[in-house]
């Protein structure tokens, strides 16, 4: 059972980063670089890596770091006197707070970019008004940004208060 617990703690937390550095990456290097570009050159990359980034890569660490935490939430219940609960407990909020902001914002504006043009930048009529409607994608990718790495964080306590705990049995 500590294989369990110990190792699901330990994947949830590497898939977390990697999510965070993801949402990290984006917000200081991605979108600051596509801000300094003209709207036609804005608008057709971000159509392109929104559409390359639904793949299987992302999908494993996304969906690894949400279901390994609940997994490790659940291992974890059944662990008397375990300090890493609670820590374990605020990763999942953060996590899940970073899921409902994707789906319930990034994704639809997303979808509405994609749309524009059918997906074609070349048949946007007003690539500076598709442009300005996406504007807000990058301060909700802050937020993201924040809380999955506050996650990170309290998985990271989790790890260390479940490694005192295995050192002291």
């Amino acid at each position: 059972m500590e294989f369990f617990r110990g190792g699901s703690l330990i994947v949830a937390t590497v898939a977390t980063g990697v999510m965070a550095g993801l949402f990290f990456t984006f917000s200081i290097a991605v979108m600051p670089g596509l801000n300094a570009t003209d709207d036609r050159t804005y608008v057709g990359a971000m159509q392109s890596m929104n559409r390359s980034i639904l793949n299987g890569w992302f999908a494993l660490a996304s969906l690894a770091a949400l279901l390994m935490t609940i997994l490790a939430l659940v291992l974890h219940l059944r662990a008397d006197g375990h300090k890493a609960l609670p820590w374990i407990i605020v990763g999942l909020v953060l996590y899940v707070a970073t899921w409902i902001i994707t789906m319930a914002i990034n994704v639809p504006m997303n979808n509405a970019l994609e749309a524009a043009g059918g997906g074609d930048v070349n048949k946007i009529t007003d690539l500076a008004a598709v442009r300005e409607q996406f504007k807000s994608w990058l301060p909700w990718n802050h937020v993201r940004t924040v809380l999955n790495t506050g996650a990170l964080a309290a998985l990271s306590v989790a790890l260390v208060q479940y490694g005192r705990l295995r050192s002291t049995v």
